[in-house]
């Protein structure tokens, strides 16, 4: 697997950018098309969840909004696994006496999705003309927190998928059985029958 962290981070951040600007679109194959997959998922959750703290457009507004960061949600789950699914299959079966990694690398690629919006989303506080000094400066202090967390990340995920390429640790497919969307699994749902 030739694909690194800092491509992902690039394509994560060449999008949020984009999809700012002019209607979203996926491109891509393979991991890429995946993590891209999953941080329109995530783009479109972080405006939602934006919209839902509005207190001043109702009730339905915001139920709405709810509805949809909970489709979101399934879906940027959906492909968490997808990426874990064929990154396993690339690199593993991984032997049982490995040491295996809590955090699987599509957990880790999501989690670089949320600081990539953090990180744009931060910026821009960062150049409002409408902000007082005292936000200005402490935005930039996040910015500058949320770039080495991100980079401290990117570097974790480069080393897994090190690690698991050379067999010297694995990782798993974690299926997250979200239960709250399917009317099979949630009390609230199937009891109203």
């Amino acid at each position: 697997m030739n694909l690194t962290a800092g491509d992902i981070t690039a394509l994560q951040d060449g999008r949020t950018k984009a999809w700012h600007e002019s209607e979203p679109s996926i491109a891509g194959e393979g991991l890429l098309r995946l993590a891209e997959e999953n941080h329109w998922r995530n783009f479109a959750l972080w405006h939602e969840e934006d919209k839902a703290r509005r207190d001043d457009m109702g009730a339905e507004y915001v139920y709405t909004a709810k509805r949809a960061i909970d489709g979101y949600n399934q879906q940027r789950n959906n492909f968490i696994e997808k990426m874990d699914e064929l990154l396993f299959g690339a690199l593993g079966p991984f032997a049982e006496t490995l040491p295996m990694n809590s955090e699987t690398p599509g957990m880790m690629i999501d989690r670089l999705s949320i600081l990539s919006l953090k990180r744009f989303h931060m910026w821009e506080e960062t150049v409002r003309d409408d902000a007082d000094d005292a936000h200005i400066a402490a935005c930039r202090h996040k910015l500058q927190v949320i770039e080495k967390q991100r980079g401290d990340l990117a570097s974790a995920l480069d080393a897994l998928l090190a690690e698991a390429g050379n067999g010297k640790r694995g990782f798993r497919v974690y299926y997250q059985f979200k239960m709250y969307n399917d009317p099979a699994l949630n009390p609230e749902l199937y009891r109203k029958k």
